[in-house]
């Protein structure tokens, strides 16, 4: 993906975030809590920006470090069973929210990273979220996480297998 792409892939979520922004800051003025609201907004401003920097900048690395025939071998389109594995292992444990794990998928597809792989990647990110585990476990209990984790554990391998078989020719 070149340059310009990756900037129209940006502008319309941009120009909607945009628009929703304007249209609730009215709101908020017309209640009268609109400095209560930026300050809110810029208090977690400040709270995220540093993650985002550290996640982009992994990326990046990933991005330029990571030789291309290494990624490609194994987490590439052709690494198969192998690289959905992997996929959804680095999914599980990656730590943090999307803004964490969003730049790591971008920096791993751009260096040569299968669909299926990062698809696989995501969902178990999402789904199995290891990290998240404890509090999972203190706030709902063992039996309903384990009951989610034994009805949710073939889907991240499912859905980048999925991804590989109908989507591996989509280019990102």
């Amino acid at each position: 993906m070149n340059k310009k792409e990756n900037k129209m892939n940006m502008l319309v979520p941009t120009i909607i975030m945009g628009v929703l922004a304007l249209i609730l800051l009215v709101v908020a003025y017309k209640k009268g809590q609109h400095m209560e609201a930026l300050s809110g907004g810029a208090m977690m401003f400040l709270e995220i920006v540093p993650l985002l920097v550290f996640a982009f900048i992994i990326a990046g690395i990933i991005r330029v470090l990571l030789p291309h025939d290494l990624v490609a071998t194994w987490v590439g389109g052709e690494s198969g069973f192998r690289g959905i594995v992997i996929g959804t292992l680095a999914g599980a444990i990656t730590p943090g929210g999307p803004y964490v794990s969003m730049p790591i998928a971008a920096g791993l597809l751009r260096a040569g990273a299968g669909m299926g792989t990062m698809v696989a990647f995501l969902t178990a990110w999402s789904i199995w979220a290891v990290a998240r585990l404890p509090l999972e476990v203190g706030i709902m209990g063992w039996k309903f996480t384990g009951v989610r984790i034994v009805c949710s554990f073939f889907f991240p391998p499912l859905a980048g297998f999925l991804a590989q078989i109908f989507f591996s020719g989509v280019k990102p």
